[in-house]
This record gives C-alpha cells, sequence and structure tokens, in this order.
C-alpha cells in the first residue's frame, strides 16, 4: 500500500529558492512507491515554528491526512532543538513516519531518535553561531 506522503521545504529567504529540495525529495519518493499528496513551502527563518506552510503541515498532521512527512534536512524542519522535539514527537503520537532524506534519519528506532537529537543540537548550535 502506497504511504500519502507529503513533503516540507524551507528556505531561509525569499530570494532562495526549494526547487533542489522538492526535486530531490520527489526523487527519492518515487523510488519508494509513495504518493506526494501535498506540498508545504516556507521562504522563512527556522528559528521558531510560527511558519505559515508549517502551521498548515501541522493541522493537517493532526487531521491524518498524511501517513509520512518527508524533508530534505533536519534543519529545514527546524532549528530549534526544542521545537524540533515537540514536532517529532507529536508526529510520532500521530502515528505519521518520518523521514529525513540527507540525514538518514529513521524514527522507528531507539538509535534513529537519539542521532535525530544529536542532530537537532548541531543545527541549533550552527543557527546561533550565524546569529
Amino acid at each position: 500500500m502506497s504511504k500519502r506522503t507529503v513533503l516540507y521545504l524551507r528556505v531561509s529567504t525569499g530570494s532562495q529558492s526549494c526547487e533542489m529540495q522538492d526535486r530531490e525529495l520527489r526523487e527519492f519518493s518515487k523510488a519508494r512507491g509513495w504518493d506526494i499528496t501535498k506540498v508545504y513551502e516556507d521562504k522563512r527563518s527556522g528559528k521558531n515554528s510560527n511558519r505559515t506552510a508549517f502551521q498548515e503541515m501541522i493541522a493537517d498532521a493532526r487531521q491524518r491526512k498524511f501517513d509520512l512527512l518527508l524533508v530534505f534536512k533536519l534543519d529545514r524542519l527546524c532549528r530549534s532543538l526544542k521545537d524540533l522535539v515537540t514536532t517529532l514527537q507529536e508526529l510520532t503520537e500521530l502515528g505519521i513516519e518520518f523521514v529525513s532524506l540527507k540525514d538518514s534519519i529513521d524514527m522507528s528506532s531507539a538509535s534513529g531518535r537519539l542521532l535525530t537529537h544529536l542532530l537537532a543540537s548541531f543545527a541549533e548550535f550552527e543557527r546561533d553561531l550565524i546569529v
């Protein structure tokens, strides 16, 4: 059975493009036979979760409109460790699978959850250095 898959794309500024993320995620999904039902795209900092497409994606998750969330990298979803942990916990509780293409994240295992927390910490640290 094909998984209803959504993509979440994010770049930090309006002058940047999500095209490369979109292309690679679509290729990845196609190779696995996943049906992409929607694409959420934000052009704004990942510092907090107050982003239009992100909030729409969370609302759709709560309504179980999809089975799997696919992102290019963890830092595209959230730059804050707290926001990332909260978001991933909620997705898990809703029974929604999460895949981060470039981070090779598998949230169904203890080691995958540990790796996710470590990578999120580095993403938050990197953002703080940029600021």
